[in-house]
């Protein structure tokens, strides 16, 4: 697959280009990010769906800056999907040739099952999610996959869209309680069509009102981390929130803390959202900040990979490592150090007690403690926290990101930083156990750094950790002597110095 490859979202409301870069087989990050509110679809409703000149306008002129912004990064491969509205305007093929000829750009225009699958792909391997229902609401349509135990089964498309509802019922003259009650009824009729078997306690929303609904349940509630991607809230919690935003008048939304931008659909798309959460019987939701776009670059990076990345396999933390790249090369002494944290998590269980839950946060985090010093040793662990906050963004929840992240930001002595505990303490474990996984951590860098290829066994009775090694740990010593412990209990290291024997010095 190229190094580089761009990918255009033409929807009803929105125009998008990214422009991913792959790193590895199975690495790969945004280096682009740019959208449009290009309205393609604006008018097109009440004209028999076909494309008005308004919004034929825009559409070019941003495709037209899209093809600027993909020759300057230099991409090797451009694809453009087109969704609702491209394919159901009696003149969308006609608008795809000229742009073909005008620009040089392919749009492919997909139906909304493959609209649907699109943001499943990207769902099923950029979210840690096993068993949902994906909802994309968009200006024409809302499609749907479920997904069961990784796998996605199904893929469905409604003909509800918030710039259809905002054009067939709300820009009418007609009061607003009126045009909410048929614009409710005509999404009912429409949700009849949903085949029985979408059914799931998790909804997954992708697009715009999904995330910009959970971005103002973010600010309603204080949440301490800023990262939308895997925001998780209870629906009959927030019900209250989001039933009111579909009466409100347009000057009352700004007491909820929605985008501005938003706010011409946002009622129109809560009343979709609402419909289908309560349809399918969802009782959670876990917001995506992936979608068609991610979905159209996985299937052509993991095409023969049965579109999933392979176990074990989590391409942000693949992408951190071939970015991030330190100076040990050999594959067996950087599992060493993952070694000695799962030995000595596993050793120290009579104390902890936890059935080792945390014991995937604690293993990338060793994998991935040297990506600071890749900018400079200097504050490494610093450098490594912010990296980690920013770049993992894929497969974790928010309690991952934030303990693996705390975990990379301990550094010294000290088991704990508290002003950044504080912060996040309602998204992290307990303190106890934060201490130890802390401890361990460090423990595990100690003795990596200070050791070559060492044998390294460790042994816990009697309040008492020993630490045998057949070579010397001399400087791992006088830090560990230094390191603040979660309990009372005492550490020996019985290790081989090789010291050569020299009459004249007194070394005998």
């Amino acid at each position: 697959m190229p190094k580089r490859t761009a990918i255009i979202d033409i929807g009803s409301n929105s125009a998008r280009l990214v422009i991913y870069e792959k790193t590895s087989r199975y690495g790969f990050h945004l280096i682009c990010e740019q959208k449009s509110k290009v309205r393609i679809g604006e008018g097109a409703y009440e004209k028999g769906g076909y494309l008005q000149p308004v919004g034929i306008r825009r559409a070019f002129l941003t495709l037209q800056s899209f093809l600027q912004t993909i020759q300057k990064y230099k991409a090797n491969k451009t694809l453009c999907v087109a969704t609702s509205a491209l394919r159901d305007a009696p003149n969308g093929k006609t608008f795809v040739r000229w742009i073909k000829e005008e620009l040089g750009i392919h749009i492919a225009i997909i139906d909304g099952q493959k609209e649907a699958n699109y943001g499943a792909i990207a769902v099923k391997n950029l979210l840690p999610v096993t068993d949902a229902i994906t909802i994309d609401i968009g200006g024409g349509s809302a499609d749907m996959s479920l997904i069961q135990h990784g796998k996605i089964v199904t893929s469905f498309s409604l003909n509800v869209g918030t710039v259809r509802l905002k054009e067939l019922f709300f820009d009418k003259e007609i009061s607003r309680k009126e045009a909410y009650c048929k614009a409710k009824a005509y999404v009912a009729k429409e949700l009849q069509r949903l085949p029985d078997k979408f059914r799931a306690k998790l909804a997954v929303g992708i697009g715009g009102t999904a995330r910009t609904l959970s971005k103002g349940i973010m600010k309603q509630q204080a949440y301490p981390l800023d990262k939308l991607h895997a925001f998780t809230y209870d629906i009959e919690t927030y019900k209250p929130y989001l039933e009111a935003i579909t009466h409100s008048s347009a000057k009352g939304l700004k007491k909820f803390d929605l985008k501005k931008s938003r706010y011409d659909t946002i009622r129109e798309g809560t009343l979709i959202w609402l419909a289908i959460l309560e349809s399918i019987g969802a009782t959670e939701v876990i917001t995506s900040a992936v979608g068609v776009r991610e979905g159209v670059f996985l299937e052509s990076m993991l095409k023969h990979d049965n579109l999933s990345f392979p176990p074990g396999i989590n391409p942000s933390v693949v992408s951190l490592l071939d970015r991030f790249k330190t100076y040990v090369t050999n594959p067996a002494k950087r599992k060493h150090k993952r070694h000695l944290g799962r030995e000595l998590y596993r050793i120290l269980q009579c104390e902890i007690n936890d059935e080792q839950r945390y014991a995937y946060e604690l293993e990338t985090a060793l994998k991935l403690s040297n990506i600071g010093k890749r900018l400079t040793i200097y504050r490494s662990h610093q450098h490594a926290f912010y990296i980690a906050m920013q770049e993992l963004n894929y497969g974790f929840t928010h309690k991952q990101i934030l303990l693996i992240a705390l975990l990379l930001r301990m550094h010294g002595k000290e088991l704990l930083h508290k002003p950044l505990f504080k912060s996040f303490e309602s998204l992290l474990p307990s303190k106890e156990a934060l201490l130890w996984l802390s401890f361990i951590y460090t423990l595990s860098i100690f003795l990596h750094e200070a050791s070559n290829d060492a044998t390294i066994d460790f042994h816990y009775e009697n309040q008492t950790l020993r630490i045998y090694s057949n070579q010397s740990l001399y400087l791992a010593k006088e830090k560990i002597k230094s390191l603040e412990k979660p309990a009372p209990f005492a550490i020996i290291i019985e290790d081989r110095e090789n010291l050569p024997k020299c009459k004249a010095l007194g070394i005998v």
